[in-house]
C-alpha cells in the first residue's frame, strides 16, 4: 500500500527505513535537504583547519535536518554551475575565498541561497562569515609593541596563497601593517612554504635583512616547530631573546615545544554561523550580511618583553 504521494504510509516508512530520493524530490520541485560545501583542498593550505570547519558545517547541518554534499576539487565556476544546474543541493557554502573570486559572478547570477566562509573584496549581494583577519593582524602587533618590540618579522603562508590573493592572508597582512605604522613598529613579511629547510632559508633572510628583529608573528602552522627549533639552534631563547605570536588553532599553540601566545582560529564557530545563516535564508528569514568574528589573543610562554639593546 502506498500514499497518494507514492511512498509507504508512516508505519511502513519506519519499518522499511524508507528515505525520499533526493533526485526525485528535485525533479518534483521540492527541497533535497542537501547543502553543498565547496572546500578546495590545496597542498598550500593547512588542511586540519579546513576540515574542522567542514565537520562543524556537517554537524550543524544535521541539527537542522540537512545532509552535506562535499566538493573538494579546484573547479571554480564549473562546480557552482554543476551544483546549481543539477538541483541536487538546496544551497551552498563556499570556502577558500579569494579577494577577487571567479565563482562569485555566477553565484550572484543564479540566486541560489549561499554563504561564504571568507570575505571577498566586494561583498555586495553576498552573505559572508569570517574571522576579522584585519583585527587579528592588528592584535598581534599590539601585543608585541606593548612588550617593547620594534622590529617584527611576519612568517606568512606559502607564496601561492598570496599569489591567489586569498582573503584571510591578505587581510591579516593589511591589519598588521596598518597597526605597525600607527605604533612605530617596522614589519618585514616573508612567505614560507613551511617545513625545516624552507624555514631555515626564510629565517636566514629575516636576520640578514633585519638583524634587530626580536618579534615574530607566524601565520603558517607548518612553520611553527621548524622556527622554534632553528631559534634554539642559533642560541636565541624564547621569549628572553625573541618573542613569538602565532595565528593558529589552540591545539597547535598548546602542543608546541614552547606554549605559544596565539590568536585562535574559531573554525567550529565559523562553520556553525555559516549554516545558521544559510538555513535562515532557506526559511525566508535571512538577508545578505557580513559577520566578522572578533579575535582574541591568549598570552602564553612564547612572548615577553623585548630584550634591552646592547
Amino acid at each position: 500500500m502506498c500514499t497518494a504521494a507514492g511512498r509507504p504510509p508512516p508505519q511502513s516508512i519506519r519499518e522499511l527505513g524508507y528515505h525520499p530520493n533526493a533526485g526525485a524530490r528535485a525533479l518534483a520541485g521540492k527541497r533535497s535537504n542537501i547543502i553543498a560545501l565547496m572546500v578546495p583542498l590545496r597542498t598550500d593550505m593547512y588542511v586540519p583547519v579546513m576540515m574542522e570547519i567542514a565537520i562543524a558545517v556537517a554537524t550543524t547541518d544535521r541539527t537542522h535536518g540537512y545532509d552535506v554534499l562535499l566538493l573538494t576539487g579546484e573547479e571554480g565556476p564549473d562546480a557552482v554551475r554543476r551544483v546549481t544546474g543539477s538541483g541536487l543541493a538546496d544551497a551552498m557554502i563556499l570556502m577558500d575565498v579569494e579577494l577577487e573570486n571567479e565563482r562569485l559572478p555566477l553565484l550572484r547570477a543564479t540566486g541560489q541561497p549561499s554563504v561564504l566562509i571568507g570575505l571577498p573584496a566586494d561583498t555586495t549581494g553576498l552573505t559572508c562569515v569570517d574571522l576579522d583577519w584585519s583585527a587579528t593582524g592588528a592584535l598581534c602587533v599590539e601585543h608585541l609593541a606593548g612588550l617593547g618590540h620594534r622590529d617584527i618579522a611576519v612568517i606568512g603562508e606559502a607564496p601561492a596563497v598570496y599569489e591567489r590573493h586569498t582573503g584571510f592572508a591578505e587581510r591579516t597582512l593589511d591589519g598588521l601593517r596598518s597597526r605597525a605604522r600607527e605604533s612605530g613598529v617596522r614589519v618585514l613579511h616573508r612567505p614560507c612554504e613551511g617545513g625545516y629547510d624552507a624555514m631555515a632559508l626564510t629565517l636566514a633572510r629575516v636576520f640578514d635583512e633585519r638583524p634587530a628583529t626580536t618579534g615574530f608573528v607566524v601565520q603558517n602552522e607548518s612553520a611553527v616547530e621548524p622556527l622554534l627549533a632553528l631559534l634554539r639552534q642559533q642560541g636565541r631563547a624564547v621569549p628572553e631573546d625573541v618573542s613569538m605570536v602565532a595565528i593558529c588553532p589552540d591545539q597547535v599553540a598548546v602542543q608546541a615545544s614552547v606554549r605559544l601566545t596565539s590568536v585562535a582560529i574559531p573554525a567550529q564557530e565559523m562553520g556553525r554561523h555559516a549554516v545558521e545563516r544559510l538555513v535562515a535564508k532557506l526559511d525566508g528569514r535571512g538577508s545578505d550580511e557580513v559577520v566578522l568574528l572578533t579575535p582574541g589573543l591568549t598570552a602564553r610562554a612564547s612572548s615577553g618583553p623585548a630584550p634591552a639593546a646592547s
